[in-house]
């Protein structure tokens, strides 16, 4: 009874190994190749649980996500000027086709990333050949990205991979260039300063000159409004007085000589020495003349 037992664990046993090396899954974030003796006998992208030959056949796994190739050092290139710029790119790949992929270059993503390098490398030092550095700076740098990924995509298939986007973190310039760049800079910037200071100034003599001008038009059109205003309130005193004359001649002449009257003697200290028989006191005789004739 015991050794049937022990029979039947043993077959129990067997039976998961065989089952453990015939039964294998696919991980969604994988491609798996399945070869048989060495050779490639199919290729699953897909996944899900799947079967294969014990001990004839097997498996071996490639990433299907996108990885990134990222240079250690800053690569040297030359632009049209025939200067220097050290540029730090970066790659983004996957692979598409895990077969072409295996032939190429036997499954080795070393040697993918290798081959990756040196196509993007030469794409980008032929780029940088046709433009200045301003171009590849800020000008032109998207176009020259897209016209890179574009070149080393069409390398990259031939291996089962795709390049999915190539770009440029940082394009700087040798310390030595970077010094006379920027004493460039600078002398254009002070330019250009010198420059917006100079037609800012004619622009500010013309605003000033312009209004100085209309504040004369201003003023002189309203002396001439005060003017004819004047003139007009003249003319209507002048009618006014002339009308109140006509009406009564002799009580007009009595007012106007009250006013000078009452402009002449305003202070007590006010002095004004005439001719007692002089028409200005006209009024002041007639009135005492009728004073002395109502006393009497």
């Amino acid at each position: 009874m015991k050794n049937s037992l022990n029979f039947m664990a043993a077959i129990v046993a067997v039976v998961l190994i065989v089952l453990a090396m015939t039964i294998f899954t696919v991980d969604q974030r994988k491609h798996a190749i399945v070869f048989q003796f060495g050779e490639v006998r199919e290729v699953i992208s897909e996944p899900g649980l799947y079967f294969k030959w014990p001990l004839i056949q097997n498996i071996r796994y490639f990433d299907k996500r996108i990885l990134t190739l990222d240079a250690s050092e800053p690569e040297s290139f030359l632009t049209s000027e025939k200067k220097n710029v050290l540029v730090d790119s970066y790659v983004k790949w996957r692979i598409v086709d895990p077969k072409l992929y295996y032939i190429s270059v036997e499954g080795d993503e070393v040697r993918a990333k290798t081959r990756l390098s040196q196509t993007v490398n030469a794409g980008l030092r032929e780029e940088f050949g046709k433009r200045t550095i301003s171009d590849v700076v800020s000008g032109e740098r998207d176009k020259v990205m897209e016209q890179m990924r574009e070149k080393a995509d069409l390398d990259a298939r031939t291996i089962g991979v795709q390049i999915v986007d190539v770009r440029v973190k940082r394009v700087d310039l040798p310390t030595e260039v970077s010094e006379s760049v920027y004493r460039r800079m600078e002398a254009e910037r002070k330019r250009v300063a010198n420059q917006l200071r100079s037609e800012g100034a004619a622009e500010s003599e013309k605003i000033r000159a312009d209004a100085d001008k209309q504040r004369e038009v201003i003023v002189a059109e309203a002396y001439r409004d005060a003017q004819k205003m004047k003139g007009e309130g003249d003319a209507k005193a002048t009618t006014t007085y002339a009308e109140a004359f006509n009406q009564n001649p002799e009580f007009y002449a009595f007012y106007r000589s009250l006013e000078a009257y009452r402009n002449s003697f305003k202070n007590k200290s006010d002095i004004i020495v005439v001719e007692p028989n002089s028409d200005f006191f006209k009024y002041m005789k007639s009135v005492g003349r009728g004073g002395d004739k109502a006393g009497k």
